[in-house]
This record gives structure tokens, sequence and C-alpha cells, in this order.
């Protein structure tokens, strides 16, 4: 497999538990991943136990860094990061992103992203979309990134909530360029043999 440097954020919208799946395949991965640093928004905290209140908010073995910390390395493109996942994505967060205001450490590592010409995946859990929404996708689109509703596939026949979650992982990583070893249908079904089970409890 080929090394790959991610970034992961993760903010305050609900969804929490695709960010969940998300750091427990990278984990599966780690030996082919360089690196992997992890921002996560003060909201996004907030509603993670809100929504998965047994289980808590691990990002180890990854470096995890605050929002407010600008002398992170992910804040400078000579850091020389691959890719950045964004999951789930807020709509606020969009917005910021789209204004290139890069207010926190979050989105100033998407901005530089994008500067750096790497990918920036964004997986949205917004809906239904205002024209203010659309604009900032089409926005962030035209700049390089790429948009990625958080809209999982039914076509795998999924019997669980993480096996219905997981095929959004699948696609995240793809977009991102992370090699899993496996490709198309084969690629989903390891993650959902991988797949902690039952879904998120409410």
């Amino acid at each position: 497999m080929i090394t790959t440097k991610l970034i992961i954020g993760i903010t305050g919208a609900s969804g929490s538990f695709y960010a969940h799946l998300l750091l427990t395949k990278l984990r599966e991965l780690e030996e082919h991943l360089e690196e992997v640093a992890v921002v996560v928004s003060e909201t996004a905290e907030k509603v993670w136990k809100y929504e998965l209140p047994d289980i808590p908010l691990d990002t180890s073995p990854f470096k995890r860094y605050s929002p407010d910390n600008f002398f992170a390395p992910l804040a400078s493109g000579s850091a020389g990061y691959d890719a950045m996942i964004i999951m789930p994505c807020s709509v606020g967060t969009l917005g910021r992103i789209a204004a290139g205001t890069a207010g926190d450490l979050l989105t100033r590592s998407a901005d530089v992203i994008l500067k750096e010409r790497k990918k920036l995946i964004l997986v949205l859990r917004e809906a239904p979309y205002s024209r203010i929404h659309i604009q900032n996708m089409l926005t962030v689109t035209d700049a390089g990134g790429i948009i990625c509703p958080a809209a999982p596939g039914f076509y795998y026949n999924p019997t669980t909530i993480s096996e219905l979650c997981s095929t959004v992982i699948t696609r995240a990583l793809s977009l991102a360029g992370v090699n899993t070893g496996e490709t198309g249908f084969m690629a989903v079904q390891a993650i959902i043999r991988s797949s902690p089970t039952p879904g998120p409890p409410r």
C-alpha cells in the first residue's frame, strides 16, 4: 500500500457515528499510513457525547490537535499532508471553508489543503440544502474540493446501521486516495466485516 499523510476533521454536524467508524477503520490501516492527524471542534465533542454516550471520543493512536492551535503542522503547507477528510462536515464549516476565513485550525487546515492542490473531502450531513449551501458547495468544488454527502449505499444489502454507514467510509477513503488493499464491492465488504455492531446507541 502507498503510505499517506492524512488529516481528519470532525465537526458539530449530526453523524458522530460516521467519524467513529472512520477512526476505527484508520486504526486497522495504521501501519500503512505515514501519519494521521485529528482535529475535533468544540461542538463536535458535545454532539458526540449526545449521540454516542457509551462510546468515548478516542482518537488514539493518532495525534490530536486543538482547534485553536495555529502552531500545529497542519496549519502549514510545508507539512506535506496528502488529503483531508472532514466527517461529518457541518454546513457552517463548509461556509467558512468556502469563504476562506480559516478562523481555527480545522478550517485553516482545509484552506492549506486547497492551496496546496491536495484532496479535500467534505462529508456533509445536512438536509435539505439552501441556495447558500449549494453555492458554497460549488465554490469549494471550483477550488478543488470534493463534496461527498453522507448518503449511504443500500445496494450492498446492509443489515445493520454500522454496515450501512460503512459504505460512506469506504467512499470517503477512496476519494482521499487511501488504499485499503481492496476495491469496489470488496472494499465495502471488508469495512462492513470489521465494523462494530450494533449501530449507535440512543
